[in-house]
Formats: structure tokens, C-alpha cells, sequence
């Protein structure tokens, strides 16, 4: 029988993986604090939570697929937050992009409430998401990970599993978004470039991702920045917090990431001019203008 599956975060990447394990026949119940997201779950015919508790009350398997540690925290131990439940054999996943520290904390808090735990950051954006292709970073007891493998391999067939440590998940999929929030700062300042000097920047895009300028941001971001498309596939404001989470990581680990850096201080400069809520491609506006 099929797990029935709890997604506590339902924005771009939490209602992608909803629908892509509702299409693969399990049962979905989604915990959103938004009314136009529930309007939505509803419309697709997924269960709605009125509370953390009462999802984690329905289901097995939950999925955490918020923005940031605080809110993690407040989904899992708040007055009606998922530990107010017996845990009975509940497993937790942990997607959100966070500090390692933070990570460890919660999973710690988790185990002592008797859940089980996963540390499992997502790379890959919604449409990956549900279509069950993006990448899965796995950190966990390898008896967690096998007797919940049919929900996980539902989720995604990008599986990377990194060790039992909890907070590897975290540690990995920073280090990763480092270099996506770099490639995003090198493509754009490319593009940029293109332009002053008078070029067809769709040609000097296309001719990049076909020669060693290529990364999937060059071929993801920015075509749709050249078209004037910001409508937000992953949000300014997330990439500057990964990188900024990136950045403290490796100050802690006695590390100086000069060009990582220099990203962060674009990145900033994007938000300020308030383009928080926009794909994170409109660091190409910043350096536009």
C-alpha cells in the first residue's frame, strides 16, 4: 500500500512534487498558510490541512518544503506544528535549503520526538519537480532511505546518496548553489558585455550554450531574461540566501571564496532595487542598468 504523503510548504517546488506523487497514485495532503495555494490544491483535487498537526495526523511521510530554518522550526514544533503528533512511525524530509547547523538542530529535535529523518535539499526548479526529474540530495540512515525508497524514487530519478550524516544534504546542495548563483553572475555579466560591445545577444547566448561559455543557467535564465520574462521559476531572494548561506559555510570552514563574493554583492544589489520577487535571472536587469 502507498504511503500517504504531506507537503507542508506548497509554493513553486512543494505543490510541483504534490502534483508529480498525486499523478504516481498517492495520496497528497498539502499545508499551505496562503489561501491562493490551497484554492489551487484544491482545484487539482489534493487534500488541504487546516493545520501542520492535522496533516501530520493524516500521513506518513512528510515533506518540509519551506523557505528557511525559521519557518521550519515553526511548521515542526510550534502549539500545532507537526511534533504536537505522536510520531508512529512518521518520516520527515527536510528539503528546504539551510544552514548545515540548523539542519542538524531540527533533525536532533526530530529524533527525539521519535520521528525519522531525512536531510534532502532539491535542485532542478518546478518543472523538474513535477515532472520527477530534479536532483535529490540524501542524507540519512540507509534503513530510512530503503524503506522509503518507493516515495523517494516517486520524487525524483536523480537520487544522490551522500552518507548517513544528517547535514550533508545541506553542506552538498550549498556548495552546489555557489556555483549556480557564480554561473547566473558570469552569464549575465557576459550578456551585458554582449550588449555594450553591440552584439545580437540571443546569438552570443545561443553560440555560449553551444561552445565552453555553457551552463544550465546560460541555457535556462537567460534566453527568458533576453525576452524580458521574469516571472519568477525560482526567486531572486532564494538564490541570495543560498549564497549568502554558501558564503557563511565556508567562512566556518576557513575558506575565502572571492568570486562567490562578488556574486553575492550583484545578488544584493538586485534585491535593493527591489527585484526580490523576480526570477533570479533579473541580476541581468542590475547589470543593465
Amino acid at each position: 500500500m502507498k504511503k500517504n504523503i504531506g507537503v507542508i510548504g506548497a509554493g513553486s517546488m512543494g505543490m510541483a512534487m504534490a502534483l508529480n506523487l498525486q499523478k504516481k497514485g498517492f495520496h497528497v495532503v498539502i499545508r499551505d498558510i496562503r489561501t491562493e495555494v490551497e484554492t489551487k490544491a484544491r482545484a487539482n483535487n489534493l487534500d488541504v490541512a487546516n493545520s501542520p498537526a492535522a496533516l501530520a495526523d493524516k500521513v506518513e511521510f512528510i515533506i518540509i518544503s519551506v523557505v528557511n530554518a525559521a519557518q521550519a522550526h515553526q511548521v515542526l514544533f510550534d502549539k500545532e506544528g507537526v511534533t504536537s503528533i505522536a510520531a508512529a512511525g512518521k518520516t520527515i524530509l527536510l528539503t528546504p535549503t539551510i544552514a548545515p547547523e540548523d539542519t542538524e538542530a531540527i533533525s536532533k529535535q526530530l529524533l527525539a520526538h521519535g520521528y525519522t529523518v531525512l536531510d534532502a535539499p532539491v535542485s532542478g526548479g518546478p518543472v523538474r519537480a513535477q515532472a520527477g526529474t530534479m536532483s535529490l540530495m540524501l542524507a540519512g540512515d540507509s534503513d530510512v532511505i530503503a524503506q522509503n525508497s518507493s516515495v523517494l524514487e516517486a520524487l525524483s530519478d536523480r537520487i544522490f546518496k551522500l552518507g548517513p550524516r544528517l547535514g550533508d544534504g545541506a553542506r552538498y546542495k550549498l556548495v552546489n548553489n555557489l556555483v549556480a548563483g557564480m554561473n547566473l553572475i558570469a552569464a549575465s555579466e557576459a550578456v551585458a558585455l554582449g550588449q555594450k560591445l553591440g552584439l545580437d545577444t540571443n546569438k552570443l547566448v545561443a553560440l555560449m550554450s553551444a561552445s565552453s561559455g555553457q551552463s544550465m543557467m546560460m541555457d535556462d535564465r537567460l534566453p527568458r531574461a533576453l525576452a524580458n520574462d521574469y516571472s519568477p521559476h525560482a526567486y531572486a531572494y532564494i538564490l541570495t540566501k543560498d549564497v549568502a548561506l554558501g558564503l557563511s559555510m565556508a567562512e566556518s570552514a576557513g575558506s575565502h571564496l572571492p568570486m562567490a563574493e562578488h556574486a553575492l554583492e550583484i545578488f544584493k544589489a538586485t534585491l535593493a532595487r527591489g527585484y526580490d520577487e523576480l526570477d533570479d535571472s533579473a541580476v541581468l536587469k542590475t547589470l543593465l542598468d
